[in-house]
């Protein structure tokens, strides 16, 4: 098994130079360098460092196991300063991930709600859930909201809980002043001669759902630009640059923008609260909880105050 003080021995005999300064760096003496490297090439089966009398100097599949170990070393960092918060300060941290959306226009307001309750620190990392999934995988996060489509699952696996919160249709975002924004619904057929601004990653859930919504409508989505940047898509679409697939959740009426459902069913996405599987602190579930209000309410257009309305 490779251990940490091996990785640490490699990333120290890379930056330095030579096996002294790495042990001096380290606090190790030269014995103890090599010791920990011979252990780390005999598991590796491979020649990791080079020595001579100018010092030592990783070999080209030292190289590629260091990129690795500076990597991991970081998140063990990481996760130690993670329990030190909690452990040394008494003060609850609680880091979750969180795509643009959610993260923008309901954690500020789920986040209040929670330290009305609470002592507690919230750390929010904004990516998309791919990202966020890895992350909790890593140990990096406590939490993370996620969406994925209901007809196309993208997060099932071992190793975590992941609680739907809402599900929620997909629809057409279009301009207000678009002649697609009255009437009733859209045929997604006369979409045809549409931009279409799309993600980044073309594996994003919402652009799967766009190109087998095009497909069924017998034509191919001409791209207007690809971005993440929710505001940048938004402020697109209400120029009438082009129109995007979206969820009311998403919509940020800060734009003149609207949302049309479509004739055609586009499907659901669904949003979910995704934890490492094992005790969850009662932070965590006691802000799961306030987000499974949240969600329903802004949907339906009931004022977000941190409550259900009446």
């Amino acid at each position: 098994m490779i251990t940490p003080q091996q990785l640490r021995v490699l990333v120290g005999i890379r930056d330095h130079g030579s096996l002294s300064k790495a042990g001096s760096a380290l606090g190790y003496g030269v014995p103890t360098i090599v010791h920990h490297l011979t252990a780390l090439e005999r598991h590796t089966k491979a020649q990791l460092v080079d020595r001579d009398r100018r010092g030592a100097r990783l070999t080209p599949l030292g190289q590629v196991l260091v990129e690795e170990a500076a990597e991991i070393l970081g998140r063990l960092e990481r996760a130690e300063r993670l329990l030190a918060a909690q452990r040394d300060t008494g003060l609850g941290l609680v880091r979750i991930g969180a795509f643009a959306s959610v993260g923008s226009q309901l954690l500020p307001r789920a986040i209040r709600t929670l330290r009305s309750s609470r002592q507690v620190q919230v750390e929010v990392v904004e990516a998309e859930p791919t990202v966020v999934i890895a992350m909790l995988r890593a140990g990096e996060l406590h939490a993370g909201l996620v969406y994925d489509s209901v007809d196309d699952p993208a997060f099932a696996g071992p190793g975590l809980d992941q609680t739907v919160i809402v599900e929620e249709p997909y629809q057409v975002l279009v301009s207000r002043e678009s002649a697609r924004a009255a009437g009733g619904g859209i045929d997604f057929a006369s979409l045809a001669d549409a931009d279409w601004i799309c993600s980044r990653d073309m594996n994003e859930t919402s652009d799967r759902v766009l190109r087998r919504a095009a497909h069924e409508a017998g034509f191919e989505p001409r791209v207007l630009m690809r971005t993440d940047d929710l505001s940048m898509i938004h402020g697109l679409v209400a120029e009438g640059l082009g129109c995007t697939l979206m969820t009311k959740t998403a919509m940020d009426s800060r734009f003149a923008v609207t949302i049309c459902h479509t004739r055609e069913q586009l499907g659901l996405r669904r949003t979910s609260f995704v934890t490492p599987r094992g005790p969850v602190p009662d932070a965590v579930r006691e802000l799961q909880g306030i987000l499974t209000r949240l969600l329903p309410d802004r949907i339906a257009g009931r004022p977000v105050d941190g409550r259900r309305s009446t």
